[in-house]
């Protein structure tokens, strides 16, 4: 990967943007809206638009951009956001492995240092993890080449009949949420079978044995990515 600038507060919001593009866009890469980048990062539409079109008339441009019809990264923004994105899952797994940071703290935390560790720090953390593939939350990690697995799993929001599931990975963006999940038993690798929708729906799960059952909000659940349990 190419040497990476020093972080200011500039280049920290041009990250932010790409990642961002990067996650809406999903595997296939579609385009991704304003509205939608709008209520992802909670910035206004017009400020939108203006950075839009800022990384899209850069020297070397970082985004397509068309008015109408959304943007999507260039294959430059597309390196710049994995790169973001190892940099964030490394020291997430980092601060949660060896400095024994709460796992609804990493996110946080990660977020502030992503923009601003060098390539030969990034090597060492890389190191001495054991060149890890995958982050406290289950969420792959990006190669040094900047390739990264699709993640093969549905929402729990997405289970349309019960069965049982192991939990793939957790959202990590909202640490309230993620520490509910947490408080439930609810992690990457746990074995939870899916029982009902509620009347409110949300789910019922349960997990172990004795297995209790658990009620799940939509919000919840859609924070929550299951692949089915292979016996």
């Amino acid at each position: 990967m190419p040497a990476r600038r020093q972080g200011n507060g500039n280049s920290e919001s041009v990250d932010n943007y790409l990642k961002a593009i990067l996650t809406l866009g999903g595997p296939k890469e579609q385009r991704v809206t304003s509205t939608a980048l709008a209520e992802r990062l909670e910035v206004a539409p017009a400020s939108i638009t203006n950075m839009l079109q800022k990384l899209a008339g850069a020297a070397e441009p970082l985004v397509e951009y068309e008015r109408h019809r959304g943007v999507k990264l260039s294959g430059a923004g597309k390196r710049r956001a994995l790169e973001v994105v190892r940099h964030h899952r490394l020291i997430e797994t980092f601060l949660y492995q060896i400095l024994d940071y709460p796992i609804e703290e990493v996110h946080d935390e990660a977020e502030r240092l992503e923009h601003f560790i060098s390539e030969r720090f990034e090597e060492r953390i890389a190191a001495k993890l054991g060149h890890p593939k995958i982050d406290p939350h289950g969420h792959f990690i990006p190669t040094m080449e900047g390739e990264m697995p699709e993640q093969a799993s549905i929402r729990l929001a997405e289970v349309v009949e019960g069965g049982v599931f192991v939990v793939d990975s957790v959202d990590d963006r909202d640490a309230s949420t993620l520490r509910a999940i947490e408080a439930h038993g609810i992690k990457a690798g746990v074995r939870v079978k899916v029982k009902a929708r509620t009347a409110m729906e949300g789910y019922s799960v349960s997990i172990g044995k004795p297995a209790k059952a658990l009620d799940l909000s939509r919000e919840m659940a859609g924070d929550i990515r299951l692949v089915p349990f292979e016996r």
